[in-house]
Order: structure tokens, then C-alpha cells, then sequence
């Protein structure tokens, strides 16, 4: 099956109660299964410049890529899938002209964003991500949060410095280790993950985290799992309900059915005989 016809898709952007204009930048790419979710940062409209090029990039880059070869071919030089080089090649790029605008341009100065996308091929998801924007998956009535924040709070949790929930009532959970477009160079972090058909991933800023215990995000996708396009609705709606006091962006992917790249089984199984 094509990745198009076995994922639904539902993407949705919001500026929040206090916010008076939206720094978070959302794209959802069906056809080549790619979802891209940005949450800037800076003064004046340079957060929404940061995660608008972040999107832009990712999304004009990548389809180009999938047009010139299977995000299944392994590079031969650093033996990576084509699927993971596209996201961290283009992240990267994203990184390097942020961060030449603001080098250059004093409107810009100190603009950056965190992002995380998910690319869909061959039943996984490559997933990238920068800062403390996220990805759950929800399988059965288990959510579980699949990316790590690079975030201060994450680190002092780490090191023992703060409990879990001295974290949660933090007043400083802004405050991210990483971002795309703040240093000349950026190295995202990269996972692959297969995918179950009745898996729900959930794409989010910190806008909804930040209001939203993740009890109840949990709670919301599995009642209303049967609508995505609800579900997304809903989980804004609970963020600007308790306080909305940032952007908030939602983006739910659900897998309805299996989309192998054809010849791959054979690959594999000659793969696990080698093992």
C-alpha cells in the first residue's frame, strides 16, 4: 500500500490565549509520508522566520530527495538509510541559513527554533528532532513519549539536581540545551522506530505539553482515536482551556495499513539469515 492511503494525517496550528501571533510553523506532506512541526523563538516575527524556513526546507528538500532515489538506499560512505540522511542533511541546511540571517540582519539576531518531523516508509518511522518540541506514539491505551527534550530541566532531572515533579512545576521549561539555528553547526537527534498498524504518533510543541498533563493527552487520543481531525481539535482546545499561555501545534498520524517499499521483504529476511 502507498504511504499516502495508509496514513491519516491531521495537522493543526494555534497562537494560544496570550501569544498575540504564532511562532510555531506546521507542514504535512501525505504523499511521501512526512510531517514537519517547528516552534520558534526570537524577538519581534524572527521565531516564525526561523521555524517558517526550518518547514520550508525540510519540506522542498525532502521531496526532491524521494524523487532522486528509495529512502530504503543505504549510503555507502557513512552507511546510513537515504530516509535518515534526508532529515539530518536538511535540518542541518535549515540550521546553516538561520543562522546566517542572523549573522547577518540585526532583525534577526538570536532567532532559532526547535523541530521535529517524522518520515514514514517501509512500516518505521525515521523521527529527528531538535530542542524540546515531541513525538508520542500511542499503541493500544499506552502512550509513551518517544523523544528526549534537549532541555535544561531534562538535564537537571538526569543528573538528580531536580525530582520529576519538581520538573513538571518548573517555571523554567523554556529553556532548551539545543536549537536549530542558534550555533553554526547542529546535530540532531535520530531514531527509527517500526510502526504497528492502530499506532496513533502524536507531533507536538511545547505548547501542548506545557498545559496538558500527558495523563490526559493520553486519555484524549485513545477516546477519540476513531477521530483524528476531534482529537486534534480537542488537545488545542485543552491547552487554550488551561491557560494557553504559548503556541500550540498538533499533529496525529495513524497507521490504517502497511506500506513496505516492494522487493524489501526479500532484503530483510536475507538480512536475518546473515544474523
Amino acid at each position: 500500500m502507498k504511504v499516502e492511503n495508509a496514513l491519516e494525517i491531521v495537522c493543526q496550528t494555534h497562537p494560544g490565549m496570550v501569544r498575540s501571533h504564532n511562532e510555531d510553523s506546521v507542514a504535512c506532506e501525505a504523499a511521501i509520508g512526512l510531517v514537519v512541526l517547528a516552534d520558534g523563538m526570537g524577538g519581534y516575527n524572527a521565531g516564525e522566520v526561523a521555524s517558517g524556513i526550518t518547514v520550508s526546507v525540510l519540506t522542498t528538500e525532502v521531496s526532491q530527495g524521494l524523487l532522486q532515489g528509495s529512502p530504503t538506499l543505504h549510503d555507502q560512505e557513512s552507511g546510513d538509510e537515504n530516509g535518515v540522511l534526508l532529515l539530518r542533511d536538511n535540518i542541518q541546511r535549515a540550521n546553516a541559513s538561520i543562522y546566517h540571517a542572523a549573522q547577518s540582519q540585526s532583525q534577526y539576531a538570536g532567532m532559532g527554533t526547535t523541530v521535529v518531523t517524522g518520515l514514514f516508509y517501509d512500516d518505521r518511522v525515521v523521527v529527528a528532532h531538535v530542542g524540546d518540541s515531541r513525538m508520542y506514539r500511542l499503541r493500544g491505551e499506552t502512550m509513551k513519549l518517544i523523544t528526549q527534550d534537549h532541555s535544561l530541566l531534562r538535564e537537571q532531572v538526569e543528573c538528580g539536581m531536580l525530582s520529576a515533579e519538581e520538573a513538571r512545576l518548573s517555571k523554567n521549561k523554556n529553556l532548551v540545551t539545543r536549537a536549530v539555528g542558534i550555533d553554526a553547526k547542529v546535530e540532531p537527534e535520530i531514531g527509527i522506530y517500526d510502526v504497528q498498524i492502530g499506532d496513533i504518533y502524536l507531533f507536538c510543541s511545547d505548547g501542548l505539553n506545557d498545559m496538558v498533563e500527558d495523563e490526559d493527552i493520553e486519555s484524549t487520543m485513545y477516546a477519540m482515536q476513531g477521530n483524528l481531525p476531534l482529537a486534534v481539535e480537542q488537545l488545542i482546545q485543552m491547552a487554550n482551556d488551561n491557560g494557553g499561555r504559548d503556541n500550540v501545534s498538533v499533529i496525529l498520524v495513524k497507521v490504517k495499513g502497511g506500506f513496505a517499499v516492494p522487493g524489501q521483504w526479500l532484503a530483510k529476511m536475507l538480512n536475518w539469515f546473515k544474523k
